[in-house]
């Protein structure tokens, strides 16, 4: 028997439509949905503990989002043929989901909690990750977990100047935005995209679509919540509270940390002078206190610090450093510091350190993407690593984190779009983030674009970018260029914006209040922009604009096209040809067949070297044309003729008959040429008879006159 069904659609007003489907998958799960969109289905499922671990005081969330090869009814690849870590894509789309969901669960629910989303089939016109929030937030809606503010997410794009809500792969390509936009009714929350040097008018313009579009979709929700009957919220324990330890805590803790935190200083300075005040706050209380309410005591002090250090910038508009909300932080840059790299820059703003690398190769080393909703690959990637000395910890390394995945992201994202279209390169950069004092991802787009330019990759133009932060009570607020780490945890947003001199070219925006103002987001961009060509400026002091050239021992790469024909002779019985050649100059050679043509590419550090096998190419594909002369040179005698080489096709040999090496009668082939000697032949096309090639030498030197016969 098929369970009562509760299905609500939404219409996306171009013939497309999305319905939210409950009632048939997975009902053990506290709330369960699946969401189609053409032939693209996705399970969502929510489910979270009755009780809470004691002495956690946080929310552990898990949003999960995995790709079922079988959606796409294709198998994973590798040796074992199952689906096992989650792939860079996934991860991104988790963080997605994450970012939205996490600020509107209650401050004082802290239940292990699991979201987990599925992709169960797969349509090639409907990217999936654009209805993972959308899935995520119904799953929750029909459950009984405390998440009262709904929310959704959508994709909006550009094409031909329109505005469009979640285009296909296909449509995507022809787009100048790329933006995933997550919001409430309210208020928007998440913005994450790239774009093709934007303005910041227009990126309001479609931020303020797509949250239309999301409007409609969460009422869809309300609607199929209340069709399938609202589940009462269940109880839990909240927080413990104690006034009188908070007035204590305040009372003693709120002035000190005031004055400390209107002098400026620097992040260690500054946090040993924070944490002198706490242990003279925990000094009030006795030693039965602290063991029965200790984590009060902590938990009032950091409230007490988060509000005095925000006040601080809303009475003084002084912030933690000392510097004013619009100024930027110092910046030092270097290129070309480490030796032996293909491209090498040091960027340092602050305490944030960014050292970026820049690896050249062959399409050979292009990022193969392997997924049930993609298949490609990127000859441009960026790889970002967070180690924990960077803030000065001691902590051990689990491989790559979600964050480092999602901030390398933004960063290759940044810089993709100036890469050079005809760029013959597969690219790597990987920033190694050194220290760390607020926005380490924007310092590796600094840092990327200057190692790319140091690199002699020729940039259509440099890109920098900045992290914004957000103060508000409500009323007054201050928008805070180039945030601290410690103004990101304190404060209301993190706003981060990369871009040329003439647009945006990629964003990621973290919300943590509800109801941020339109108004407040343009000056934040408006800001933005003020500070980015700050640093914009600084990074072109330091290296102005790209090298003419790669450097002397990085790899140089020419690309050839030959007709398909010639693969073959060119990679030889077995790959010999090939495998021998770049054994003999050094270099590594990638053949590609494209569109029946092959495309070689060269790479290598000796000119001697890529100079060999471009004359071996031209030799293996060398053509002669009919009625042309050409050099040649004697390699073999015979008696019937001699057999020549082309002189500028090393390789190409061709019999030079008896009968053509001249006009006379020739008995004897030595009385006419002679083993390395070099002439001119005039070529004749194929002999009819025989089906060889027919060159003559004869037919460059006029034909002498006939001897009359005497009577």
């Amino acid at each position: 028997m098929i369970p009562q069904l509760f299905v609500e659609k939404i219409d996306l007003g171009d013939g497309r439509s999305i319905t939210i489907e409950t009632g048939r998958l997975a009902k053990q799960a506290d709330g369960s949905v699946v969401v189609r969109m053409g032939d693209t289905m996705i399970l969502a499922t929510a489910v979270s503990a009755r009780t809470s671990n004691p002495g956690v005081d946080f929310l552990p969330l898990t949003v999960d989002y995995r790709e079922k090869f079988a959606a796409a009814g294709r198998f994973p690849g590798g040796f074992f043929k199952r689906e096992a870590r989650p792939s860079d894509s996934e991860v991104l789309t988790m963080r997605l989901v994450d970012r939205v969901l996490r600020p509107l669960f209650p401050d004082d629910y802290h239940a292990e909690t699991q979201v987990m989303i599925q992709l169960m089939s797969h349509d090639e016109t409907v990217m999936p990750d654009a209805l993972a929030g959308l899935a995520a937030s119904a799953a929750l809606a029909v459950s009984d977990i405390p998440f009262y503010n709904l929310i959704s997410e959508v994709r909006v794009a550009r094409i031909d100047g329109k505005l469009v809500i979640n285009p296909s792969r296909e449509e995507l390509e022809k787009s100048d935005i790329d933006m995933m936009i997550g919001a409430s009714m309210d208020s928007v929350a998440m913005v994450e995209g790239e774009m093709k040097e934007i303005s910041e008018a227009e990126m309001i313009e479609a931020i303020k679509f797509a949250h239309e579009a999301i409007k409609v979709q969460i009422q869809a929700q309300y609607r199929l919540q209340e069709a399938f009957g609202k589940k009462e919220i269940r109880t839990y324990e909240g927080e413990k509270e104690n006034e009188e330890i908070y007035k204590k805590v305040k009372a003693a803790a709120y002035d000190k940390i005031y004055a400390i935190a209107k002098v400026g200083s620097a992040k260690h300075e500054r946090g040993a002078a924070f944490a002198e005040v706490k242990e003279e706050v925990k000094a009030l209380f006795t030693e039965e206190e602290l063991a029965a309410d200790g984590d009060l005591v902590s938990k009032y002090f950091y409230k007490t610090n988060k509000e005095a250090v925000r006040n601080v910038v809303l009475e003084l508009g002084v912030r933690l450093d000392g510097r004013k909300t619009t100024d930027i932080r110092p910046i030092w840059c270097e290129t070309d510091y480490l030796p032996r790299v293909h491209g090498s820059s040091l960027f340092t703003r602050g305490e944030t350190q960014a050292l970026a690398t820049v690896t050249l190769g062959t399409s050979r080393e292009a990022n193969q993407i392997d997924s049930p909703s993609e298949q490609g690959e990127e000859k441009f990637y960026l790889h970002y690593n967070f180690p924990p000395f960077s803030t000065g910890e001691a902590k051990p390394l689990r491989g790559t984190s979600r964050r480092e995945v999602g901030h390398g992201n933004l960063a290759q994202r940044a810089l993709k779009n100036m890469i050079p279209a005809d760029c013959p390169y597969t690219i790597r950069i990987v920033s190694e983030v050194l220290e760390s004092n607020g926005s380490s991802s924007m310092a590796t787009v600094c840092a990327g674009t200057m190692a790319l330019m140091d690199a002699g990759v020729q940039m259509v133009k440099p890109v920098s970018g900045i992290a914004m932060g957000l103060i508000t009570d409500g009323e007054k607020f201050a928008v805070l260029s180039d945030i601290l780490g410690d103004e990101d945890h304190l404060g209301d947003m993190d706003f981060k914006v990369t871009g040329t001199a003439d647009g945006i070219t990629a964003c990621q925006m973290d919300i943590k209040i509800d109801g941020l103002r339109y108004d407040i987001m343009e000056q934040a961009l408006a800001q933005a922009r003020d500070g980015r060509l700050h640093i914009l400026g600084k990074l072109t002091e330091t290296i102005a604009a790209p090298r003419a050239d790669v450097k002397a021992h990085a790899p140089k790469i020419i690309t050839r096209t030959i007709p398909g024909n010639f693969i073959g002779a060119l990679i030889g019985p077995g790959g010999k040809v090939i495998q021998e050649l770049q054994k003999a100059t050094g270099t590594t050679i990638v053949i590609n067949e494209v569109d029946e043509q092959g495309v070689i590419e060269i790479l290598g550090t000796d000119p001697a070297g890529i100079e060999a096998v471009l004359a071996k190419i031209a030799s293996i594909t060398f053509k002669p044309q009919m009625g042309e002369a050409y050099e040649v040179k004697v390699i073999k005698m015979l008696d019937f003729g001699a057999v020549v080489e082309y002189t500028a096709a090393p390789g190409n040999e061709v019999l030079l008959h008896v009968s053509e090496l001249a006009w006379e009668r020739t008995e004897n082939v030595a009385d006419v040429v002679k083993m390395g000697d070099v002439f001119q032949v005039k070529y004749l096309g194929v002999d009819p008879k025989t089906k060889k090639e027919k060159v003559s030498k004869k037919a460059l030197v006029p034909r002498p006159p006939r001897e009359e016969k005497k009577e």
